[in-house]
């Protein structure tokens, strides 16, 4: 879950380093959701200002697929108020020292730092991550914790949120912990914007498991999609698992089933998640009472509410309307 932290303020500066045998996805991955404009936002430029550097002045990506070239030099990470490190396939070779203390040095100063897939390797190799929380891609986990036992590896997971150190498992992960890293920043109602442009799930927690079974379904056709959208238009009655199970025609044990096996969750924690999203866009929308909110989002209680919300976004619904509710608003009434 999310530690919290300050909202960046314009020119937020993200810095990607990018070595030699980077994989040019996450890269890819960091410079979308971190650096390309948001019209869809009504603004004209990014939410923050995106940097690739590298330590010399070409870099072969994975597998030679091409040379970047062009980039800032490594220095430029003494800029960074985020530092992205992506990953790249030979993990077992440490990265050079000059990478290694580019790290160091921009977390001892303060900024914010995250690994895409295995660039936790070169969070471990810098120092950063001993005796903390962490993960990467499970097909590598044996081989990080044996050079980095004093790591708290959670090898199971989409991706940690350890508060000023951030680390995502697989490629697709990425995608996962910058849209979360956007909502930490920017509220639900925009990163359900960037996510609805780049047509993925506007959500997944970080808890859920980063390998799920996605078999070829047979006929007739057991997608979720249908049953997610018509509950999602419903998140404010009365809905529970059993409610679910009736409407996708199947018991309760074969629903837990398919969403453990479709979404890596269990359908009351995939319809808890979306209704504090709601709750989330409702307080950034305006709305001051606690308890409508919580009604119309399907919460039930003020207290219910407050407990979510800083379960899932570290902050307390009146501290999450200041940051994100239009123009900084007042504390939510009960």
């Amino acid at each position: 879950m999310a530690q919290g932290s300050s909202q960046p303020k314009p020119g937020h500066r993200v810095v990607v380093i990018v070595d030699e045998g980077t994989n040019p996805f996450e890269v890819g991955v960091a410079t979308e959701l971190f650096g390309l404009p948001r019209p869809e936002l009504g603004l004209d430029g990014p939410l923050y200002d995106v940097t690739l550097c590298a330590p010399t002045r070409e870099v072969r990506m994975n597998h030679g697929f091409f040379t970047m070239t062009g980039v800032a030099p490594l220095d430029a990470v003494d800029e960074a108020d985020t530092l992205v490190v992506p990953g790249r396939p030979d993990n077992v070779v440490p990265r050079g020292a000059a990478v290694r203390d580019a790290i160091r040095r921009t977390h001892a100063r303060g900024a914010r730092v995250m690994s895409l897939c295995t660039g936790s390797f070169a969070l471990a190799e810098a120092g950063l991550l001993e005796g903390r929380r962490a993960t990467t891609h499970w097909r590598w986990a044996e081989i990080f914790r044996a050079l980095h036992p004093g790591v708290l590896l959670e090898p199971d997971v989409l991706f940690v949120d350890d508060g000023d150190i951030l680390t995502a498992s697989g490629s697709a992960a990425a995608l996962d912990l910058c849209l979360h890293v956007v909502r930490r920043d920017h509220g639900a109602e925009v990163a359900n914007a960037v996510s609805r442009r780049l047509v993925f799930a506007a959500h997944r927690d970080g808890g859920q498991k980063q390998f799920v079974e996605r078999p070829l379904p047979d006929v007739p056709d057991e997608s979720l999609a249908p049953l997610l959208a018509w509950a999602q238009a419903r998140l404010g009655k009365p809905l529970t698992v059993a409610d679910l199970a009736a409407r996708a025609a199947v018991s309760p044990a074969t629903l837990h089933r398919r969403f453990r096996a479709q979404l890596g969750t269990t359908p009351l924690a995939w319809l808890t998640g979306e209704r504090v999203t709601l709750a989330c866009r409702l307080i950034e929308r305006g709305e001051e009472r606690l308890d409508v909110v919580a009604a119309h989002s399907g919460l039930g209680t003020a207290a219910n509410l407050r407990a979510r919300v800083r379960r899932e976004t570290g902050l307390s619904p009146s501290a999450y309307r200041r940051r994100f509710g239009p123009g900084g608003g007042e504390p939510l009434m009960s």
